[in-house]
């Protein structure tokens, strides 16, 4: 018997699939998902109709769309990988011309019904048609220098166009996300090594420009990393956000003030509180054992997703879900960093936490594919 015909004959099939879902991740993500409807509830001060029954609206919708994929056999959606990358690079060129601007920048398409971010989908799309590469490619080409270009111009062109919107740290993301897909599928160190020495050189020359004609950044990221380095420096401005955060964390203390007893964000101090902040409003609510508990629960996301990939010995599964899970990790690092003052404030929602609609609905599709993968994979 080859090896497609035991693939063929060792998945599940009709309704038996769903057993083979991992009910697990799908409770794990869920229960998140509901922390983040008792925050928005608390933020809207009592209001479910405000923030968090939207919020339950798009999860219920993404749910369905996530079971639907996951159903769906994996190697349906490898062939699909070329065409999903290809119509997100066009959403993404569409936003460039006609996107419709928000706090300034402009990142979304209005669909009328929701603002559809096209960056985030891109997240989902660039590690898919990594993983299809590299399950594609010869293993004896995999650190050719022709080889490795692709795909670094498969990252670096819809790297560019956001960085554009601007979104920097969406393109941060999806640079870290691609060079993880390609570190799994075994690209030489060597390269890692002089990415490593350019990436220095650029964030040297980030400084060195400013205030030129030809400065790499815009000024308000200029701003943000002056802001990152010393906050107090304009407390009533620019540092504002990261001061009001950091009161609304350490007023938490170990058991916080009680659901719905936030005087920050109650008192609608703290900015942006139901979506890039809104893991402030835990700290201040329910305090370090909110927060770790919360840590905890995405700490058994990214173990399944991780186990998950050790078992499946399909090539572009295992890569798909490291890219994924290394997506999914840098949403909560950027997140935290940026809300505890560790890192600059940049546009990365707390994944199943934040308000919006594009980020749930894309995390629930890739989580999707993940299932998809699970439910698919040799045995």
């Amino acid at each position: 018997m080859s090896f497609l015909e035991y693939r063929l004959k060792s998945v599940p099939t009709g309704v038996s699939k769903i057993f083979y879902l991992n009910w697990a991740l799908f409770l794990v993500v869920t229960a998140v998902a509901a922390i983040g409807w008792l925050m928005l509830y608390s933020i809207a001060g009592g209001d479910i109709e405000t923030w968090a029954e939207p919020q339950m609206k798009r999860y219920a919708a993404g749910f369905v769309i996530s079971l639907a994929v996951a159903l769906t056999p994996i190697w349906f959606w490898r062939n699909m990988s070329l065409l999903g990358y290809g119509l997100t690079f066009v959403l993404l060129l569409i936003v460039e011309f006609f996107g419709t601007v928000g706090m300034g920048a402009q990142r979304w398409i209005d669909l009328g019904f929701m603002r559809l971010q096209p960056s985030e989908l891109m997240k989902v799309t660039l590690v898919m048609m990594l993983a299809a590469y590299y399950d594609w490619l010869d293993d004896k080409r995999i650190s050719r220098p022709l080889w490795v270009l692709v795909p670094v111009l498969l990252i670096i062109v819809p790297t560019v166009l956001v960085l554009m919107q601007p979104n920097l740290g969406t393109s941060v993301m999806l640079i870290i996300a691609g060079a993880a897909v390609m570190f799994a599928a075994g690209v030489s160190w060597w390269y890692f090594g002089a990415v490593a020495l350019i990436g220095g050189a650029a964030v040297a020359s980030v400084f060195f420009t400013r205030g030129t004609p030809w400065q790499f950044l815009h000024d308000y990221q200029y701003k943000r990393i002056d802001t990152f380095l010393d906050p107090s420096a304009d407390p009533l401005g620019a540092g504002y956000n990261i001061i009001q955060a950091k009161i609304a964390l350490g007023s938490g203390g170990w058991t916080g003030k009680g659901f719905m007893q936030g005087t920050q964000s109650r008192l609608n101090f703290l900015p942006e509180k139901h979506t890039d902040f809104i893991f402030t409003t835990l700290g201040e609510e329910f305090g370090f054992v909110g927060a770790f508990a919360l840590l905890i629960l995405y700490t058994l996301i990214l173990v399944f997703l991780i186990w998950a990939a050790i078992q499946n010995k399909d090539r572009f599964s295992q890569l798909f879900i490291i890219g994924i899970a290394a997506n999914f990790f840098l949403y909560i690092a950027v997140n935290l960093s940026m809300v505890m003052g560790m890192a600059p404030v940049v546009g990365v929602p707390l994944p199943f936490l934040s308000y919006g609609g594009s980020a749930t609905l894309v995390l629930l599709l890739a989580f999707g594919l993940v299932q998809s993968a699970i439910v698919h994979r040799p045995r």
